[in-house]
């Protein structure tokens, strides 16, 4: 009989890129002077090596096959796999989240006093029995739903867990598009628009107004970012949650238009013209550990 088979995917820390070549190399005389930008990163760096070790230790023991990729933007098949463990924070989870479809993904909080990870049921001295439960099928699972994005039809993404920016490729740009949501289509002008998933909105999109939907809801949110307001009239399409089977469509008015998805480091391209839409993805995500209620 094989052994089961596990990959984790482990977060590179800030000290660990620098000391690596990589990042700004002005970081290494800012630690030695002990600048207050860059105290935490050792801190941070040994905690998180820590509890990296202590999964692959407990994986060892446990008779597993482990594959252990460092980087959170590591890119890897699942197929095969028992589980899928990132250890990190929320952004090392939804990293490794993309490359996953029906393999169940357990998020390790490696240093919680430093980062964010709302996503991720194991921390401390929960690790090591979590990840046991985990192997023998006896550990809680919440199934998140997804969003995909189309671009002009095609789809461009299945795998969107948290939310979707489209804005104008330069930040300081007035992103000017056509948006049209929940029965309503309107011409808008503002700094782009949110839009995910239930699971998502505890994060950028209520930070920007929105509301705060059940953890297993199927709906859709969507949020404008600073709509401007100009003489006329000020926009009515500026917040609203769509039914499953609705989606959420922008046509750009721009010539240079990006879509971030999860985060700064997977991003779409689109064009004068281009039809972007967000809809349910048929792909939902297994979350070993968390609880059905949410608390932001």
């Amino acid at each position: 009989m094989s052994r089961p088979r596990v990959i984790v995917v482990a977060k590179k820390s800030a000290l660990a890129r620098l000391q690596g070549g990589e990042g700004d190399t002005r970081a290494q005389r800012l630690i030695d002077d002990g600048h207050e930008t860059v105290r935490k990163w050792k801190p941070a760096h040994e905690q998180h090596a820590r509890a990296v070790e202590l999964v692959y230790e407990t994986l060892e023991k446990l008779g597993v096959e482990t594959l252990l990729l460092h980087g959170a933007q590591a890119e890897f098949d699942p197929v095969g796999a028992s589980l899928v463990v990132s250890v990190g924070g929320d952004g090392t989870l939804l990293a490794a989240s993309h490359n996953v479809s029906d393999v169940p993904l357990l998020g390790v909080n490696s240093a919680p006093r430093y980062s964010v990870g709302f996503f991720c049921a194991a921390r401390g001295r929960t690790t090591s029995s979590l990840l046991r439960r985990a192997l023998e099928e006896k550990a809680p699972t919440v199934q998140l739903h997804r969003m995909a994005v189309r671009i002009n039809g095609q789809i461009r993404s299945e795998r969107v867990l948290n939310e979707a920016l489209y804005c104008h490729a330069e930040p300081a740009a007035t992103s000017n598009y056509i948006v049209q949501a929940g029965g309503k289509k309107e011409e808008q002008r503002s700094s782009g628009i949110w839009v995910g998933p239930a699971a998502g909105s505890t994060a950028a999109l209520r930070s920007a107004g929105g509301r705060i939907l059940p953890l297993t809801s199927k709906k859709l949110q969507m949020v404008v970012r600073e709509p401007y307001v100009g003489r006329g009239r000020a926009p009515q399409l500026v917040r609203c949650v769509v039914a499953q089977e609705d989606k959420i469509t922008a046509w750009s008015k721009m010539e240079r238009v990006r879509v971030f998805l999860d985060g700064p480091y997977r991003m779409l391209r689109a064009r004068l013209g281009d039809e972007v839409s967000f809809e349910a993805s048929t792909q939902p995500l297994t979350v070993v550990g968390l609880k059905k209620s949410r608390n932001p």
